[in-house]
Order: structure tokens, then C-alpha cells, then sequence
């Protein structure tokens, strides 16, 4: 995307930091950190780029964070329902989840685009909640951000966060969440607790 605008690329490590809000907060922050102002007009044409480009590319490097495969499909045999709620666009989940291995494992795919709003919005997790037929009392959000956790809270929801991820550069130690882990595995017994 930026070296169709004629701009140098960016560090991995710079990108991985701008991840967690959707794709215009991303390729705004992208735009910005490469010399552009945010409310620039190249910020559409760039957002068009960024789509095309992302569905050419989408699921070819991602991998599940250790763990994760293993206790999704425990948490379905213990009985458990889950869901994927993510401020991603249903058009982009949808491919990434079953090239990760994920979408097979789940109950439900709840994206910001069909809700119409984005977290740290309560509506996509009750959205959730409801297409489980779970109450948000009975509902854990497993996450690793102040937007997972500000969501969960609101919508009722008990919040656990992983130390790892995309946590926007901040501790999630210091998010308020109901419970903090350093695995998923750890997650998973602290949800079926």
C-alpha cells in the first residue's frame, strides 16, 4: 500500500503496534508514521489499496498463537460455546479463520461490519452473547487488549486477557480485567472455572 503511494515501507514491528482498532485506524497510523497527515486525500485510494492487497495476502503468514488450536477444541468438548469477535471485516475473518484452522472450531464469527459498530461497543459482544443464546453473566472474553476488555466489561461479560498479542502497547495487567494469564492454556481453565 504505501509503495503504490510512492512511500517507503514500514518495520514489521512498527505495523504490529497499530493493529487492534480495524483497518482504517491501521492504514491511517501506516499513512502517518510514513509522513502523511491523517486526513489526507490519499487516505480512500489507500484504504482500497490496502483491501486488495489484504485479500491477496490474507492467512499466508498468520498462525494461531501457540495454544490456541489445543484449547479451542478443548473448550468444544467440554461443552463450551464459542465465538470470534473481532473489529476485522467479515470479508477478511472469514478467509483468515479457515486458513488458520480456526473457523471449524467455532459457533459463531460476530464482526464489527455486521453489527455495526466496533469494540470497545458492548453491542458486538451482547451481539455474541445472543447468537450463543448465553447470557453475558455465563459469557468469558478471552483477549489481549484495552478494547477486548472494555467491551467485555460492558456488555456484562467476565474478561480474561493473554499477556501477548496486540495489546496496543499497553499492559494488560493494568486493564481492570476480571483475570490475566501468560498462555492460552491458562485461559482456557480460567474461563471453564
Amino acid at each position: 500500500m504505501l509503495a503504490g503511494l510512492g512511500l517507503k515501507p514500514l518495520a514489521a514491528g512498527v505495523v504490529r503496534g497499530f493493529i487492534g482498532r480495524g483497518i482504517p485506524y491501521l492504514v491511517e497510523r501506516c499513512l502517518a508514521e510514513a509522513g502523511l497527515p491523517l486526513a489526507c486525500a490519499q487516505l480512500e485510494p489507500a484504504l482500497r489499496s490496502f483491501g486488495d492487497h489484504y485479500r491477496a495476502f490474507n492467512g499466508r503468514s498468520s498462525r494461531p498463537f501457540p495454544g490456541v488450536l489445543e484449547g479451542l477444541e478443548h473448550m468444544r468438548q467440554a461443552g463450551l460455546k464459542l465465538a470470534c469477535i473481532t473489529n476485522k471485516a467479515q470479508a477478511f475473518t472469514m478467509p483468515l479463520l479457515a486458513a488458520c484452522g480456526v473457523a471449524s472450531l467455532l459457533d459463531a464469527v460476530v464482526t464489527a461490519d455486521q453489527v455495526g459498530r466496533r469494540k470497545p461497543d458492548p453491542a458486538i459482544c451482547l451481539h455474541a452473547c445472543r447468537q450463543l443464546q448465553v447470557g453475558p453473566g455465563d459469557a468469558v472474553v478471552i483477549g489481549d487488549s484495552a478494547n477486548d476488555a472494555e467491551s467485555g466489561r460492558a456488555a456484562g461479560c467476565r474478561v480474561v486477557l493473554v499477556t501477548y498479542g496486540y495489546g496496543e502497547g499497553r499492559d494488560v495487567r493494568e486493564l481492570g480485567a476480571d483475570g490475566v494469564v501468560d498462555s492460552f492454556a491458562a485461559a482456557v481453565k480460567w474461563a471453564a472455572a
